[in-house]
């Protein structure tokens, strides 16, 4: 039977990382601006939380992050010039970002790894669960992972964790679970995680991806919770205590993630993201995907 959980509404999304794989380019641009065709990396996973009913947005911010604030600002010198234009399409886009969500900032001050962002969220989410959507991940719209990760969280409580098949070869690039099977095909039980392991020490090649759904008992165990793995407090290590006995904050679920995923995290799969989503695009694509199929033909 389908117990009574308070509705997930909060989203937390940390972004106070410096984006050193991205130098020079985010030396003054936090790297969540980066364009992804032509809205920042940032904007997407914004839109990901509000279309799986978070309309309440926390950002994780540091110095140097501000623009983060002024994008989903209103811009009215912007938007007055575009109106005197009479241009409604771009004028569209422009408030469109400033009305997707009620947006909150809080600085982590202190780089001290995902555990401590995620801990810095506390005041503002209380006692609910709340999703954090981490930003080099995009998943693509037509996927809803991250709704369906509230719906497993609502029908079975406790926390619920994104996971993904990887190569062998490829698992000590990320969190990785030890599984069970449930009676749904795309839900596992988690009964351990580990951070970044040797693939010969690997419990499986299901890797934590950026998207999580947590119970906010999270929050004491993150306050608790020694620098693991780069000095830093890891959230891995939270949810493995979370894995480890139920009596804490609930059993942790893993939705077993099949859909379009695209890394911004890495240079080379920026670019792939790009080309993908651009390709994609009804007012793009078909000129695009001419011109790159000649590109490859000629180039290549």
């Amino acid at each position: 039977m389908t117990q009574s959980h308070p509705r997930i509404s909060k989203a937390v999304i940390p972004a106070a990382g410096l984006g050193t794989r991205f130098l020079p380019a985010t030396k003054a641009t936090p790297k969540e601006m980066l364009p992804v065709v032509d809205k920042p990396a940032i904007q997407y996973v914004v839109e990901e939380a509000v279309a799986a009913g978070l309309d309440d947005v926390l950002m994780v911010t540091g110095r140097n992050k501000r623009p983060l604030e002024d994008h989903f600002d209103r811009n009215y010198e912007l938007e007055s010039a575009l109106q005197k234009k009479g241009d409604a399409g771009r004028l569209a886009k422009v408030q469109e970002s400033s009305d997707l969500a009620t947006m909150h900032y809080v600085r982590q001050g202190d780089p001290k790894g995902l555990g401590h962002a995620v801990l810095c969220a506390a005041p503002h989410v209380g006692h609910e669960p709340f999703a954090v959507l981490l930003g080099d991940d995009l998943i693509d719209p037509r996927d809803p992972l991250l709704q369906r990760m509230v719906e497993v969280q609502e029908q079975r409580s406790g926390s619920v964790i994104a996971l993904m098949e990887v190569a062998p070869e490829q698992i000590h690039l990320y969190g990785c679970a030890a599984v069970e099977t449930t009676e749904d095909s795309d839900v596992v039980k988690v009964s351990g995680l580990v951070e970044k392991p040797d693939p010969s020490d690997a419990p499986s090649n299901y890797a934590v991806i950026g998207r999580y759904v947590l119970d906010p008992h999270i929050f004491d165990i993150l306050r608790r919770t020694e620098p693991g793995r780069g000095g830093e407090i890891q959230l891995t290590d939270a949810l493995q205590q979370l894995a480890a006995d139920e009596k804490i904050g609930g059993p942790v679920h893993g939705v077993v993630f099949k859909g379009r995923r695209y890394d911004t995290g890495d240079r080379g799969d920026y670019l792939r993201a790009i080309v993908r989503l651009a390709c994609e695009r009804e007012d793009l694509g078909p000129d695009f995907r001419t011109w790159l199929r000649s590109y490859v033909a000629e180039e290549m």
